[in-house]
């Protein structure tokens, strides 16, 4: 089977790199993928991920038999349904059933209709309208751009000045809404669960940290780290969250004449009234993806296959690997701002001589003189495994020292907590 990973980041370069273990994979080819990916797969140029005729070129030129869309632009802007209408496999939602992500209001009512427990939640246009929720709800205040923001759109403060002017922010652009929601405390978990449509079928749980610094100081980023499994969890936490959240949602989508094909990504608190769902998102999470798919044993390949070809019941249970997994986002200067670029890149070789680690590029390129260099915000995942989460962590951070990337930053504190024990829940 030839597979298309359409996207470029250490997400993408995860997918590649468990793809390629696939025995039932014989070919992957990336669009347009980064220079880890290239080591791996034929990398082919894509400069708008949004391209549908593009993308669409790439796959009948290669005659793939399914194709794999990582981020959430491609799959909002309808690009697997210019594929699918070819003849194509698509792992990957309609744009319709996208809104799950592209429209936090659209989310909400789907929410509404399946009785999927969630925050309180008002959407508004105007900013008075914002003014009014946040007196409703209290504070803290959280603020959610109603539309793609690269996981940058979210404000959670205290502070009601610093709360509106991010709202009058989103506002003024073209057709701003705003989204403010009740705040939901407790730990936070991620769960990815594979639809075909009409089934429901959960990964391992994993836990990310979003703020830029450590002890969750500074604002907001795409994910600096992430860890799986997550040994404080519930017991039968994801079959309760499959059967109160993901299949009551996909029921819907297919009630609505939606049906949901690719990977629903539910972001939830483990409140003191039980787990409530933050938001959706319809593709794989980075850099959770870079933890679960660690674990994962079940064959990749075959498995998303499944997924795009209505069978995933073919999947009774999937097998997992006992290892913990842990994931550190190396980032450039000035992320979550306006990053510095060009940065020379080195040490990435010595990182083979950590036991279980390996690095997975995000924002990477080639100079004019083929040198590897920092391209974007969040440049490397680095990833490792071990028995247990403190050795897991040891292994991730020996190899995070190994890196040579001038004027960079990672947090100091991924996993850390669980690791000691220190998370509880309720």
């Amino acid at each position: 089977m030839k597979v298309l990973v359409v996207g470029s980041g250490a997400r993408e370069h995860a997918i590649v790199r468990s793809l390629v273990e696939d025995q039932v994979v014989d070919a992957v080819i990336a669009a347009p993928g980064n220079p880890g990916i290239d080591a791996l797969a034929l990398c082919e140029p894509l400069p708008d991920l949004t391209d549908a005729a593009a993308v669409l070129a790439i796959a009948q030129r290669h005659a793939v038999e399914l194709v794999i869309i990582g981020p959430e632009a491609p799959l909002v802007a309808g690009v697997a349904d210019v594929l699918r209408d070819a003849g194509f496999d698509v792992f990957g939602p309609s744009a319709d059933a996208a809104r799950l992500e592209g429209s936090k209001a659209f989310a909400k009512d789907i929410m509404s209709a399946a009785d999927v427990p969630t925050g309180l939640a008002h959407v508004c246009t105007t900013i008075e309208q914002v003014a009014d929720a946040m007196d409703a709800l209290g504070a803290p205040h959280v603020i959610k751009e109603d539309g793609l923001a690269a996981g940058k759109g979210v404000v959670v403060t205290e502070d009601r000045e610093e709360a509106l002017a991010h709202a009058q922010a989103c506002l003024a652009k073209e057709g701003g809404s705003v989204v403010v929601e009740e705040f939901l405390d407790g730990p936070e978990v991620s769960l990815f669960v594979l639809s075909d449509g009409v089934t429901a079928l959960p990964l391992s749980p994993a836990q990310d940290f979003k703020r830029v610094g450590d002890d969750d100081a500074g604002p907001n980023t795409g994910g600096m780290g992430a860890y799986s499994p997550l040994g404080w969890a519930p017991q039968g936490l994801t079959d309760d969250l499959v059967a109160r959240v993901a299949q009551p949602t996909i029921d819907e989508m297919r009630r609505i004449g939606t049906p949901f094909v690719g990977v629903l990504f539910i972001g939830l608190a483990m409140t003191s009234r039980g787990p409530r769902v933050i938001e959706f998102n319809v593709r794989f999470g980075d850099p959770e993806t870079q933890v679960v798919l660690a674990r994962l044993l079940t064959p990749l390949g075959g498995l998303l296959k499944s997924a795009a070809t209505g069978r995933l019941d073919d999947y009774q249970n999937l097998r997992w690997s006992p290892e913990h997994a842990v994931t550190v986002v190396v980032a450039s200067h000035n992320y979550p701002g306006t990053p510095r670029t060009g940065d020379s890149i080195a040490g990435l070789g010595d990182v083979e001589g950590v036991p279980t680690a390996y690095v997975l590029h995000a924002g990477t390129a080639l100079d004019g003189d083929g040198a590897l260099v920092s391209a974007g915000g969040r440049v490397l995942s680095v990833v490792a495994t071990g028995p247990d989460l403190v050795q897991a962590r040891e292994r991730a951070y020996a190899a995070v020292a190994l890196v040579q990337l001038e004027g960079s930053h990672h947090r100091s504190d991924i996993a850390l907590r669980a690791s000691r024990d220190e998370i509880a829940v309720g």
